[in-house]
């Protein structure tokens, strides 16, 4: 059996493994910038200038604000922010979190945290 080096693409009898990606938010206003409450489960936006498409499986390991644990999400891309995006939005991905008990954990945290900041109309990274 064989395997693809670091970095290269996996042949195509097996299945690409996904990009590991840590997210460190330590401000409850980065936080509310990267949620993505528009998603049923749940979702984070990651500041990325690496190529993805829609569907790739992602793992993030996500740390947020006062809270050492990190929270690992296997999700998928959902949002792509291109390079020179009109309105001068950040390049990067939307990660939406899967329907698992896990991540509807996190999905929760994250609300906690955000509060009432969740209906405001302030900019975000994705809408």
């Amino acid at each position: 059996m064989s395997t693809a080096p670091l970095g290269s693409a996996a042949p195509q009898n097996q299945p690409a493994r996904p990009s590991i990606i840590q997210l460190a938010i330590k401000e409850k206003g980065a936080l509310y910038a990267a949620y993505i409450p528009i998603f049923k489960d749940g979702g984070i936006f990651i500041p990325t200038t690496k190529s993805h498409r829609l569907g790739d499986d992602v793992m993030v390991l996500i740390t947020l604000p006062e809270d050492l644990q990190r929270y690992p999400i296997a999700g998928k891309v959902a949002w792509i922010t291109p390079a020179r995006s009109s309105g001068n939005r950040t390049q990067g991905i939307g990660v939406r979190f899967p329907g698992d008990e896990k991540s509807q954990e996190l999905k929760l945290k994250i609300e906690q945290i955000l509060g009432a900041h969740l209906g405001s109309d302030r900019p975000n990274q994705t809408i």
